[in-house]
């Protein structure tokens, strides 16, 4: 079925499309979330019944178009209302993570200029009471859950909502004459920051529509379709992908309960389809060779031969788009033994992945297309709506993050950097004309990304310009491809390779400690703690081997020659990566700075030249 009405323009209009089609259908359920351990399900009436009063609430309130109204949530049903209702008035909203703390909602808030903000618990609600005295712009705060006191200028959702309904009936008529444009700002999400203060990124109702018809057209979905949201809503790519364009065909979407109990949710909401990032697929590789190793050896034999089976099956399908009956017929038993058991742990019903917000490495997704489970890996920005480019279900290269997405252009300029241009290209940038100007140059954006296309247009990203190294000798080294044959290896959890400005490339490795302790016993090696593991000789040698190992690999200037071991993982909590999950390579030099400078103090006892 596609797009329930192909032709919306704005957000509202798509909203309003979708709620009059399921208008009286009490079994088609757009969102469906957990209430005393079940999934239980929101029809389309009640639904839109709360967002039509909440949308009164906030205009009788002051909202009023062009006003920000920030929202401070993990994923809930409350999400998703907020957005449409705000959308509804023609009110831009500025959707922020709940992993924030006060001081950059703060200044989120203040550059913004949100007039009033939508939070989700008690948790929330005080960052932005301890922060309000700052905030002259911020009249009034929302709070999905009950209010536990009254606090002035601070209302509970379900109050909110009935006041709305008083209010239509009072004056049934005040939701008529809103008006939204196609070009006027529906959306301003602020960039992770991996440097410097964030940019507030403004997208137009019609550059998120737009990326959303252009999906529609590359995956099929409608509603029999559903999925299951984790990744947080505040980022572009779930809030277009996960969220609009399941909306805009009818299918319903699960609320995980939380990253931690996604495996559960999955055997539970039975998605056909779920919108990802990569680190999920390197946790369940990680799990499923760990259940594999420790079941009998008849059964790790059944795996490696459907492994291997899976990987000459996709392999001569790649060559001639057909294979052999007898390696036909192996690859169906292969299916029975194998791929339809781990089918069943996703729910027995899903189709694809679809991956995002970081590279895919190859490898990862090679090994998921031999066991029978398809990613379709893409790519995009903020500033693009987010998506650009996605592999097609019918011809996946992995690798690559497949062909533009219709309605894109795209250009790779001389230096190597992707260029694109289209309907989905931002507004520009939140009170910074000068910001916008550098990456908007006659209709092309510039993406800052470095990447190459091959004979199909399939897009391959290499790195991210400001990665890029230039050593001392005047070397340009791409670090991601070395990191990821550095993560490749099961003793590695984490790596970060360095080296501007410097003679040679160092690596901060985290370990996987896990792995490092079975190491460890099997060796004979009796550590008492993480540290004493990182400082044994013959862990050492692990990493020293792996290093010499992948330098075959690669040129003589991008060769590893020292690593580091690090006990602490980049995480989101200890600010050494962004809510999208990239690591903040600025940060993480400045932390490990003393032991960087002593490591290359060291090397440059042993190399005196390039």
């Amino acid at each position: 079925m596609g797009l329930i009405n192909p032709d919306f323009q704005t957000l509202p209009e798509l909203f309003s499309s979708v709620f009059s089609h399921y208008h009286g259908k009490e079994k088609k359920f757009p969102f469906v979330h957990k209430l005393n351990g079940i999934y239980e399900p929101i029809t389309y009436d009640d639904f839109h019944e709360d967002v039509t009063n909440f949308t009164a609430y906030l205009k009788e309130n002051g909202i009023e178009k062009g006003d920000r109204v920030a929202i401070l949530s993990e994923n809930r049903p409350g999400w998703y209302l907020a957005d449409m209702s705000i959308l509804s008035l023609g009110a831009i909203d500025v959707p922020l993570y709940p992993s924030l703390p006060p001081n950059q909602i703060e200044y989120l808030l203040q550059n913004s200029g949100a007039k009033a903000i939508v939070v989700s618990n008690m948790l929330q609600l005080g960052k932005i009471l301890s922060i309000w005295q700052n905030l002259p712009d911020l009249m009034q705060i929302i709070i999905l859950n009950r209010l536990e006191e009254k606090i002035d200028d601070v209302c509970d959702l379900n109050n909110c909502k009935l006041k709305g309904k008083k209010i239509l009936r009072a004056n049934p008529r005040l939701l008529e004459g809103t008006t939204v444009d196609p070009n006027d700002t529906a959306t301003i999400i602020y960039t992770s920051g991996t440097t410097g203060l964030p940019k507030g990124v403004m997208l137009t109702h019609r550059n998120i529509c737009e990326n959303v018809k252009s999906c529609s057209d590359l995956i099929t979905l409608d509603e029999t379709d559903c999925s299951l949201s984790f990744l947080p809503l505040s980022h572009a790519y779930e809030r277009t992908g996960g969220y609009y364009l399941l909306f805009a065909c009818g299918a319903s979407i699960y609320l995980a309960e939380s990253i931690e109990a996604v495996s559960l949710n999955i055997a539970e909401a039975r998605p056909t389809i779920i919108f990802t990032v990569p680190r999920l697929f390197d946790r369940i590789r990680a799990n499923m060779q760990k259940q594999i190793a420790s079941e009998s050896q008849i059964k790790q034999q059944i795996f490696k031969f459907a492994l291997s089976t899976g990987e000459q099956y996709n392999r001569q399908m790649a060559l001639t788009g057909s294979v052999p009956f007898p390696l036909k017929t192996t690859h169906a038993l292969a299916k029975k033994l194998v791929y339809d058991k781990i089918l069943k742990k996703f729910g027995g019903r899903l189709r694809y992945f679809v991956s995002g917000g970081a590279a895919l490495p190859k490898e990862t997704g090679e090994f998921f297309s031999a066991l029978g489970i398809t990613i379709l890996e893409g790519y995009g920005l903020t500033e693009t709506s987010p998506i650009t480019n996605v592999n097609r279900p019918e011809k996946v290269k992995f690798g690559t993050v497949g062909q533009t997405v219709k309605n894109v252009e795209i250009r790779i300029a001389d230096d190597g950097e992707i260029l694109f241009r289209g309907p989905n290209i931002m507004k520009g940038y939140w009170k910074d004309s000068g910001a916008t100007a550098e990456v908007i140059k006659d209709g092309w954006f510039h993406t800052g990304d470095i990447g190459q296309l091959d004979s199909d247009g399939c897009l391959s990203i290499t790195d991210r310009k400001k990665h890029i190294i230039v050593t001392s000798g005047g070397k340009n080294i791409a670090p991601l491809p070395i990191e990821q044959l550095i993560a490749e290896s099961p003793y590695v959890e984490q790596v970060m390779v360095i080296g501007e400005k410097k003679p040679f490339l160092i690596a901060l490795i985290i370990p996987d400690f896990e792995k490092l302790r079975e190491f460890a016993t099997a060796e004979g090696i009796k550590p008492a703690t993480d540290k004493d593991l990182m400082e044994n000789k013959e862990v050492a040698k692990i990493y020293e081997k792996l290093l010499r190992s992948i330098s075959r690999q690669l040129a003589t200037h991008e060769k590893v020659r020292k690593f580091l071991l690090v006990a602490e993982p980049f995480t989101l909590e200890n600010g050494l990566m962004t809510p999208t999950l990239k690591i903040k390579r600025k940060t993480i030099i400045e932390q490990y700075d003393k032991e960087i400078d002593a490591l290359y103090n060291e090397l440059n006892m042993v190399y005196n030249t390039e």
